[in-house]
């Protein structure tokens, strides 16, 4: 599990640690480059001190000292190229062509060397580079060691520090995990640090819509008891009247009130389940691309018979060729409600014409009936669940779901449904945008 503080504690010591060798790798370059400078120039000064006057010719094979590699070793070579005298009993360095400062290779190491010339001679002033590195690591060390010292109490401070600055998301959860499942109140925030308040908006944005779809499925099932009570009862009396007949003729009008009841609480239930198949999050609808014009033939196809015992014309008056994106199980409620609410308003001998139109935006699908229409007052009301407009319950009775429906299946496929009374009928469109 990943975990917030030891992803900081390790960036932070990684960090440190990287600056501190940082430091010393920077120490160590500029110790070297000034005792570099400092020894160049104690090199002149031993050069500049050197007697002008000439040197005794002495044997390059005599002891002249003790073989210190760290020590600076003095040869002097007159105008011919002979040593006339080095400090130490090791082998002479060769004679510079260049007089000033040049580096030069030896077996046990590079030497630093210093050529001046003197009278008729010339002095070579050399020291190892080992023992200038040797320095500059000795000063590096000094100066970063209070630095490693210090890492151990820099490593508490940051332990400290991160927990502090960690404590309140602890807090934040301990609230929330505190909460009862029916608390959706927001998740107050005033007091938390800027970076979390972020987290904590979300949280009580996410409350807020739960919160609007709890209330929502309330009012959805306290709708649904109330829209089912209705029908149960009447069945319940149809039922009652069926048992108390006294002759066929009686008994078989019970059992027709009581068939079309049936059918009217089967209807209700049919709508209810597939409201609740299109809630948002329900199901995972798949979406693809679809010839809507083929949709619209089988949908057709599919009220042919009700359409003529109704003696209604029924067809497409306009088509062309489209395709949207969209669930093909789901866009077929949505025209069957459309086509049947236009069935059921619509009077014998007139005609349903449903029409496929292009446009910039995208598709609009179009059904036109020729029945009474809506009243404006309620056009936009009659997309709220279990609402009917006025007078229609009598004229023809529904469950007043259906266009519930066709607005849930068209918000859900991006799409716009408007209603529009023509003055001889309603007009139902669907707009599919690109």
């Amino acid at each position: 599990m990943t975990s917030i503080r030891r992803g900081l504690l390790s960036w932070l010591a990684v960090g440190l640690g990287g600056a501190i060798l940082l430091a010393g790798i920077a120490l160590y370059y500029q110790a070297r480059g000034e005792a570099n400078e400092l020894f160049d120039y104690q090199m002149k000064q031993i050069a500049a001190s050197l007697p002008r006057q000439a040197f005794a010719l002495v044997d390059p094979r005599a002891d002249s000292g003790p073989e210190l590699e760290d020590d600076i070793m003095i040869q002097i070579w007159d105008n011919t190229g002979v040593v006339l005298y080095h400090s130490h009993g090791q082998s002479s360095l060769p004679l510079q062509a260049e007089l000033g400062f040049t580096n030069v290779r030896q077996s046990n190491g590079v030497w630093r060397v210093y050529s001046a010339q003197i009278g008729n001679t010339v002095v070579q002033i050399a020291q190892p580079q080992s023992a200038r590195n040797q320095i500059a690591a000795q000063m590096a060390v000094k100066t970063v060691t209070p630095l490693l010292l210090l890492f151990p109490l820099l490593g508490i401070l940051i332990w400290i520090a991160v927990g502090r600055g960690l404590a309140p998301i602890k807090r934040a959860a301990a609230e929330v995990q505190a909460r009862d499942m029916h608390a959706l109140s927001p998740i107050p925030d005033a007091k938390l640090p800027q970076e979390i308040q972020p987290l904590t908006q979300a949280l009580n944005d996410l409350l807020g819509r739960l919160g609007q779809s709890i209330n929502a499925q309330r009012a959805f099932v306290a709708d649904a008891a109330h829209e089912l009570r209705t029908p149960l009862t009447a069945l319940r009396l149809q039922v009652q009247l069926a048992e108390r007949a006294n002759n066929d003729s009686e008994r078989q009008a019970a059992f027709g009130d009581l068939k079309n009841g049936l059918e009217r609480a089967t209807h209700l239930l049919q709508q209810l389940l597939t409201l609740a198949r299109q809630e948002p999050g329900a199901f995972e609808q798949a979406h693809a691309e679809l010839d809507l014009n083929a949709l619209l033939h089988s949908v057709i196809s599919d009220f042919a018979l009700a359409a003529d015992a109704h003696q209604i014309d029924l067809g497409i008056s306009k088509e062309i060729p489209a395709t949207v994106v969209g669930n093909a199980d789901a866009l077929r409620i949505l025209f069957n409600n459309l086509i049947d609410n236009a069935l059921r308003h619509s009077p014998a001998g007139s005609s349903i014409d449903i029409a496929v139109a292009s446009e910039e935006s995208g598709v609009t699908v179009s059904v036109e009936d020729h029945g009474s229409g809506i009243p404006e007052a309620d056009l936009q009301r009659v997309f709220d669940r279990f609402y009917r407009a006025a007078g229609s319950q009598s004229q023809t009775p529904g469950s007043g779901l259906g266009l519930a429906i066709v607005k849930q299946i068209a918000d859900a496929h991006g799409a716009a449904v408007t209603l529009h009374n023509t003055g001889h009928g309603l007009l139902a469109s669907v707009h599919f945008s690109n």
